[in-house]
Formats: structure tokens, C-alpha cells, sequence
């Protein structure tokens, strides 16, 4: 399995957790994080504990996320040799010549429409 194939697939991951993340908060503190244990009763942590990890988590995630894409173009092969596009070889380039346009048939200005 090559470099770029384990930085797919970490990219992938972390991009999958972020959107989890992002999808259980809720901008007006009412959200997934704030039903954990219900009931008003005070869990480990509380809800403001909750929203704040889920908040240094998306952070954190995004900038993993980051780094992984940067990185992930170091490990592209780049073993091709040269930096021109395979469309235009020289080699495989097939000159065809324009064709040449069609001459307009002449009219004949005499007979522009019905005599009387």
C-alpha cells in the first residue's frame, strides 16, 4: 500500500469524525450535547464541559485534516519525468490540413423576381 493510499484513507477518517462532530453541536447550547444523562441532573463533566470539548474537537479535527492534506502532497508520485502534458506529444501529434472552403455558387442578378 503506498504513502498516498494511507493519506486517503486518514483524510477520509478525519474528515468523516469532523462532520459527526460538527453535526452533534448545537450553536444555542441545546443540542446532542446537552441531552447526554437528560433529566437536568449534572453529569461528568456538565453540559458546558461537553460543548467544550466538542468545540476544541472540531478545531483540533480541521487542523489534522489540514496538515493531512498538505502532507499528502508530498507523497504523490511524481515519477512521470517531465512537466508537459501527455496530450501534446510531439511523437503522436497527426497534422491534417484544413479544409478549404466551399466556393459561393453564383447568382445570377438579373432574375431577382416575377416579370410583368
Amino acid at each position: 500500500m503506498s504513502t498516498f493510499t494511507i493519506f486517503l484513507a486518514l483524510i477520509i477518517v478525519v474528515a468523516f469524525l469532523l462532520i459527526v462532530v460538527i453535526m452533534v453541536q448545537n450553536p444555542k447550547g441545546g443540542g446532542l450535547s446537552s441531552s447526554f444523562g437528560g433529566g437536568g441532573t449534572q453529569q461528568l463533566g456538565g453540559v458546558k464541559k461537553t460543548t467544550d470539548f466538542l468545540d476544541k474537537s472540531t478545531w483540533t479535527l480541521a487542523t489534522i485534516l489540514l496538515a493531512l492534506i498538505l502532507l499528502s502532497n508530498v507523497a504523490v508520485n511524481r515519477s512521470s519525468g517531465s512537466l508537459e502534458s501527455k496530450a501534446l506529444e510531439a511523437d503522436e501529434t497527426i497534422e491534417q490540413p484544413l479544409p478549404t472552403p466551399a466556393a459561393p455558387a453564383a447568382t445570377n442578378d438579373t432574375t431577382t423576381g416575377s416579370e410583368e
